[in-house]
């Protein structure tokens, strides 16, 4: 099995993959605190629980990290915990397939050159990713399977946080679809500025980033991916296909690049 793990900044996404099928996956909170161990100690109760095997029975593991600290104890963990088995971890130097139109193409996060290729490999052709985690990027991808480029906002839960924060009389609400853009009512009002807003957002951006393509814009697959993505998505006018595992796939095409 290919262990496939995803590093983000408030969440770590793992998937388990067996002959290009993703077989389980797992959410966990990032902790810049945990050791390689305790990372060890928290997979191995993860793939535990299945009916698929022990951690003995991962052949390959790739991973993309936007934590330094935590890329260090996850490299650790591989090192100690599953020193045989071949790891890719996504750094420069690694064989992406992605070529990187960027004046500095290091600072480009590695998940989001994970979104392109994996975008690319499903649905061919242009295409823009949407991903909704801490922050919410948008990452343009050319004819030709090229980054070309793209934006980054904050994201969902920081701006509701922030307005929570800073505002006396509002509070954190669950993130749901509104019943109506006009609110009757403090929660439903956070729930349609939040909800429409973003969605709002997306549109606005992605409409600009298709006319910067220079494509006909029905050539151009909109992906949204991240944890974040349902509730927005569905008001999205300009998303046409949800994969919340883009990344998880990318990572398996990766490391068959790298290692076979």
């Amino acid at each position: 099995m290919l262990l496939a793990i995803d590093v983000g900044n408030s969440e770590t996404v793992f998937g388990l993959f067996e002959t290009g099928d993703l077989l389980e996956h797992w959410r966990v909170g990032t902790d810049t605190r945990r050791t390689a161990d305790e990372w060890a100690v928290v997979l191995r109760g993860l793939i535990g629980t299945t009916e698929l095997g022990g951690s003995g029975d991962i052949s390959g593991i790739a991973m993309c990290c936007s934590v330094p600290s935590v890329q260090y104890e996850m490299r650790d963990m591989f090192r100690r915990h599953f020193g045989d088995v071949p790891a890719v971890i996504v750094e420069p130097g690694v064989r992406t397939g992605v070529p990187i139109r960027m004046d500095n193409p290091k600072e480009v996060g590695s998940d989001r050159i994970i979104n392109a290729l994996a975008a690319g490999h499903l649905y061919g052709g242009p295409s823009v990713v949407v991903d909704f985690g801490t922050a919410t990027t948008f990452d343009a991808v050319s004819p030709k399977g090229e980054y070309v480029g793209g934006a980054i906002a904050p994201g969902i839960d920081i701006s509701v946080e922030a307005l929570s924060q800073r505002g006396a009389q509002l509070h954190m609400v669950e993130i749901v679809k509104p019943r109506a853009a006009i609110a009757k009512n403090t929660t439903e009002a956070l729930r349609s500025g939040i909800v429409f807003g973003f969605a709002g957002q997306v549109d606005g951006i992605v409409d600009r980033m298709v006319t910067e393509l220079t494509v006909t814009p029905d050539d151009v697959t909109v992906v949204a991916t991240g944890g974040l993505a349902p509730t927005v998505v569905e008001e999205c006018e300009t998303v046409d296909a949800y994969e919340p595992w883009l990344t998880l796939i990318g990572l398996r095409l990766v490391f068959e690049r790298n290692v076979g």
